[in-house]
């Protein structure tokens, strides 16, 4: 049980930025460390949501630079560039919200872990909804008969979870 949400950044599959300049470093606990710990700012950067420059969206084109600065990669991740892309993790985490609303299962019921090859998590809430997660270096089976609610990415061409990819299936 427990309420879905969405947290800077992560509906675009935004990286931390982990080469802020130090002279731009804000969290306390930089200051607080004597400047051996950098803290959170890494994923504290402003969201990128359009265009192909800083700021992105976030203000005019030419406005004052944000308080911490957006890298040049950022233009991959905007709001706008992902939600033109199918493929995208904007549309993913849009897809996995509909089917939590559409699907009482997914945040109710009881909670237990499944069996799963080595590298591979694998949980049941309810009788009816499954999930694997795939952490290995090889391709994991979804159990035969089940049915594919949603996949991080694509299924391998005999319908296994790849590597780094999650799928949410009924039992």
């Amino acid at each position: 049980p427990g309420g879905a949400y969405v947290y800077q950044g992560e509906e675009l599959g935004l990286p931390e930025v982990e080469d802020l300049p130090d002279d731009a470093l804000q969290d306390p606990t930089w200051a607080r460390s004597a400047h051996t710990d950098r803290g959170r700012d890494g994923c504290r950067v402003p969201i990128p949501w359009s265009g192909d420059d800083a700021p992105f969206g976030f203000g005019p084109q030419g406005s004052a630079p944000t308080w911490l600065p957006q890298p040049e990669w950022f233009r991959e991740f905007t709001a706008e560039r992902e939600a033109a892309d199918p493929g995208s993790m904007l549309h993913l985490y849009a897809a996995a919200l509909a089917r939590r609303r559409a699907l009482p299962e997914l945040g109710d019921g009881p909670f237990t872990w499944l069996d799963a090859p080595e590298g591979a998590l694998a949980f049941a809430r309810g009788d009816s909804f499954a999930c694997v997660v795939n952490v290995s270096a090889a391709n994991v089976a979804v159990p035969a008969g089940a049915e594919v609610l949603l996949a991080s990415g694509p299924l391998g061409a005999d319908g296994t979870v790849p590597v780094d990819a999650a799928v949410w299936y009924r039992r």
